[in-house]
């Protein structure tokens, strides 16, 4: 292990393994810190185009009347916003961070299957290419919603066919991942680390990649349906020749509500991992915290009907749909209430990762509530398709998976670059992001109320002044991610700012932490000895 712990042993380590250099160490990477951060930065080019058409969306809706784009054109921006955001962001981010951390947590070399993480990776730049080509198809872009409702599909031009093939390549990719994180984290943990001693990121990726093998040949059967109702004269959502499209949805949401944890449950890892740290304690029912993990996921399967309140489910189904929706509000407030249990009487301290998680913590909770409220039959049917939606799920995704992510890479960006970043940078870049997300999002919950519906280019007057206050807080948001990579990433990766020792922080436990800063190319050649606590190495 002195070749792992010592930096200059590690140094020539690199030297003796022949580390790749150049556009072969990246081409062909084999390496799992190597593919986790082209999985980060594919995520973060997706987030700044899916957010530009956000933007696009926002400025048409600054005011009343057709400014900038036809209606058209307006329903092709919140289709690709919606899956360039969802399978080319949220997604690939959290598998950039199981790449990087998950062999350093569990004391693994790399990851189980190096050649086919390339594969996996690699496969997501000609798909997302040609999600976003599909601007410049005949007809223009999928318009269809994120959804990809039938019958809408059925009447798109080519582009709904490149999208469906993209989506069909991102699955893809999703199951390998899926399947190298399971194997490795069953297969190679260092001796010593069972399963209850792993940290909290690592079980909440098991769980999540056991959703994404059971849930993404879901979609890809829905998708393919559309396929052969479109172009093979089968009828399965068109009914002109005996289809439903209503089962459509029924099949979508089956894939759809356990994709909305396979997108938080990491969120929900990193956290795990960063409030201990801060606080200076050990995680509150740790043990809880993954039978809660499990629960989520197990629930996530049978609550997907709450998305079709409206489509004539008889009472029965829905009252079904209501309960089995609340219950799964009571492992997530699990979760909640051990995370602020943690907090609770610690020595805290509020560097950067630790405010990102405390705003994560809140404005996610806000979402769970607006959530708990939407779970409800009668007032859904009234909010159903209104801006109340869109602020409800902007809350979990953006408050939730996004702010998550950033506590992540700013706790662990001294591991990855070996420098630490500006404190100051950090903390404008949370307050900056925090505020501006909340004067977005926050009045489209009343903007819903009145009855404003999504998707819709125009609007009538009464509903000018709370869109002109959400459109200037995007503008807002946007920007601060700009500055984010700007003046927080590209000096960290050009090694700019003081060096970064070994374990940064004082509250951190974890293997990641026994290696240098930079973690060197190679790890845990030789699998490291545990202390009793697994969490450090003693041999």
């Amino acid at each position: 292990m002195s070749a792992v712990l010592d930096p200059h042993d590690a140094h020539a380590h690199d030297h003796d393994h022949h580390a790749p250099a150049g556009w072969r160490r990246w081409v062909y990477a084999t390496n799992h810190k190597d593919i986790g951060t082209l999985y980060l930065l594919f995520a973060f080019t997706m987030l700044m185009v899916g957010g530009v058409l956000a933007l696009l969306i926002r400025a048409e809706l600054f005011q009343p009347g057709l400014q900038l784009v036809n209606p058209e054109l307006f329903n092709q921006l919140t289709t690709m916003h919606g899956l360039i955001m969802v399978f080319g962001a949220i997604m690939p981010a959290f598998v950039g961070f199981a790449n990087w951390m998950i062999p350093l947590q569990i004391g693994a070399s790399d990851m189980a299957f190096a050649r086919m993480n390339n594969f996996s990776f690699w496969l997501m730049i000609p798909a997302a290419i040609m999600l976003v080509a599909s601007f410049f198809m005949p007809g223009g872009a999928p318009a269809a919603g994120w959804t990809l409702y039938a019958p809408l599909t059925l009447q798109m031009g080519p582009s709904m066919d490149a999208g469906i093939f993209a989506m069909h390549i991102l699955g893809a990719s999703s199951i390998m991942g899926s399947i190298n994180i399971i194997v490795t984290i069953l297969n190679m943990r260092a001796p010593g680390m069972t399963l209850m001693k792993m940290p909290m990121f690592c079980w909440t990726w098991l769980i999540t990649a056991y959703l994404l093998i059971a849930v993404m040949p879901v979609l890809a059967g829905a998708i393919t349906m559309t396929l052969t109702d479109r172009h093979f004269g089968t009828s399965f959502f068109n009914p002109a020749g005996g289809g439903d499209p209503v089962m459509y949805q029924h099949i979508f949401w089956f894939f759809g509500h356990p994709e909305v944890y396979i997108m938080i449950l990491p969120a929900f890892g990193i956290v795990s991992q960063v409030v201990p740290a801060f606080a200076r304690k050990k995680l509150f029912g740790y043990a809880s915290m993954v039978y809660a993990t499990g629960s989520i996921a197990i629930l996530s399967f049978v609550v997907w009907a709450h998305h079709m309140f409206t489509t004539g489910m008889p009472v029965t189904g829905q009252l079904f749909f209501m309960y089995s929706t609340m219950l799964i509000a009571v492992p997530t407030g699990v979760k909640i209430f051990n995370w602020i249990a943690t907090m609770w009487k610690g020595s805290m301290t509020f560097e950067t990762p630790m405010m990102w998680a405390v705003g994560f913590i809140f404005v996610f909770t806000i979402g769970g509530f607006t959530g708990l409220i939407l779970s409800m039959a009668p007032i859904d049917i009234n909010f159903q398709d209104t801006y109340y939606v869109v602020a409800h799920f902007h809350y979990v995704l953006v408050a939730g998976s996004l702010f998550a992510m950033f506590a992540g890479i700013y706790y662990w960006l001294p591991k990855w670059t070996g420098v630490m970043y500006s404190e100051t940078r950090g903390k404008l870049h949370f307050w900056w992001s925090m505020i501006s997300f909340n004067i977005t999002f926050f009045p489209m919950h009343f903007l819903g109320l009145a009855g404003m519906p999504r998707r819709y280019a125009d609007y009538p007057m009464q509903f000018a002044d709370f869109n002109a206050v959400a459109s200037v807080g995007a503008f807002a948001f946007g920007l601060a991610q700009v500055y984010f990579f700007l003046f927080v990433i590209v000096p960290a990766m050009r090694g700019i700012g003081p060096k970064a020792v070994q374990k940064p922080w004082d509250g951190a436990e974890g293997l990641e932490w026994e290696v240098p800063s930079p973690a060197p190319f190679h790890t845990f050649e030789n699998p490291p000895k545990l202390d009793a606590s697994a969490t450090k190495v003693i041999g």
